[in-house]
This record gives C-alpha cells, structure tokens and sequence, in this order.
C-alpha cells in the first residue's frame, strides 16, 4: 500500500483517482501531478514502482498545500474572519450559511437538526 502526503491509497485504483484520496487533492491536481512525474493515468497504484512512488511523493511536498497545513491554514482563515468580527466571521462563529443562502427555509445541513418550539402550533 502507497503512503503518500500521511495518507494510505488505495492500491486496486488507478493513479488518477487514488491521488484524490488526499486532502487538496481533486482531479485537476492529480492530472497534472500525472503529467509532471510522467506517469499515464491510466496506470493503477499497485502497478507503480517505488521510485515512482517516491516522485510522486516529491512532486506533491514541493508543489502542494496538503493534508494537514492545509487544513491549518483554512481553520486559521476561519479563525481570523471570527476574530475580525465580520459578516462572514459571524456567520461562522453562529453556524449558520456565510455566502449568502436563505435561511428561513432550507439551510437544514449548517443548522442541524429542526429545533421544536414550545406552544407553536399551524
């Protein structure tokens, strides 16, 4: 099993797609980390030799903001806007939608669960 950025891959998958398993990590990065190392897509994981593995690996720690810097760096971004108390901060520190959706209906998923009121009735 590849180890790559912290994370195991799937090794019966082909490259492409087991590159998207880490975190910053979608379908146009993987592509193009394909193309840098000169490996074809099409290729599965277990089929890849240890050297190649190896540049993969390079190319991601030279190249790319992954796994956990990434998701330091966004929480620190979340945190910074919270601090600010802006708009947006805001949003964030209630839990509610920040770019701009309704909330009088819908907005169930950043919300929660619907709470009951007390006495309320149609």
């Amino acid at each position: 099993m590849a180890r790559i950025a912290g994370v195991n891959i799937p090794t019966n998958k082909r490259v492409e797609i087991a590159l998207t398993y880490i975190h910053g990590i979608g379908n146009t990065k993987a592509r193009e980390i394909c193309t840098k190392v000169g490996i074809d897509q099409a290729r599965r994981v277990q089929d890849l030799s240890d050297a190649e593995v190896i540049q993969i690996r390079e190319v991601i720690d030279g190249d790319y903001m992954v796994e956990g810097d990434l998701r330091r760096e966004v929480a620190m971004n979340v945190k910074r806007l919270m601090d600010l108390g802006c708009y947006r901060g805001l949003r964030h520190r209630r839990g509610l939608p920040v770019r701009g959706q309704r909330t009088h209906t819908n907005a169930r998923t950043r919300k929660g669960p619907a709470k009951p009121i007390a006495g309320k009735k149609k």
